[in-house]
């Protein structure tokens, strides 16, 4: 029962996450102004950054609620928690602070449910693990970590092209 109580609730805050990127549900800015908030933290092109990152919270988030395929939707949402927190981390730890406390929180655990399994109340059991094998684990998390390494390896590069030849003033006025 508890880890389908964390399912729910972990896969429910995601799911509406991506949705308010995707489609502007619960006030968000949807695709068009979720994209260019990613153009101004340097996820470049911005649209398809925001389809990415909301695909992952809102497919793992519905996946890890309702226990199916739990290895890749919980890999998915903590790839997506780990370009979140690469935006938040010049802000520190804790979230009162714009800190990446909140997307460290989620993605670890959508990690720790994707290692642990979806337990007995799932989909994934009810279907007989068919698509939660144990190889699936260090697959999804192998691929994820490739694909999130890049984007923000590219964000990095990006930010850095962009403070280039800014030079910072001497003296204060």
């Amino acid at each position: 029962m508890g880890l389908l109580l964390l399912r729910l609730g972990t896969g429910g805050v995601l799911a509406a996450h991506g949705a308010q990127k995707l489609l502007g549900w619960f006030g968000g800015a949807g695709l068009a102004g979720t994209g260019q908030f990613m153009e101004s933290v340097g996820y470049r092109p911005g649209k398809a950054s925001a389809a990415a990152a909301g695909l992952a919270e809102a497919g793992g988030g519905l996946l890890l609620a309702l226990g199916l395929a739990t290895p890749a939707a919980g890999a998915a949402a903590a790839g997506a928690m780990a370009g979140a927190a690469a935006v938040h981390a010049p802000s520190g730890f804790f979230a009162q602070g714009g800190g990446y406390e909140y997307a460290a929180s989620l993605g670890l655990t959508a990690a720790g449910l994707s290692i642990s399994g979806p337990g007995r109340l799932s989909v994934d059991h009810a279907l007989g693990h068919a698509v939660n094998r144990g190889w699936m684990v260090p697959v999804s998390f192998a691929v994820t970590a490739a694909g999130t390494a890049l984007v923000i390896g590219a964000r990095v590069r990006h930010l850095r092209r962009q403070k280039e030849g800014q030079q910072e003033a001497l003296f204060e006025e």
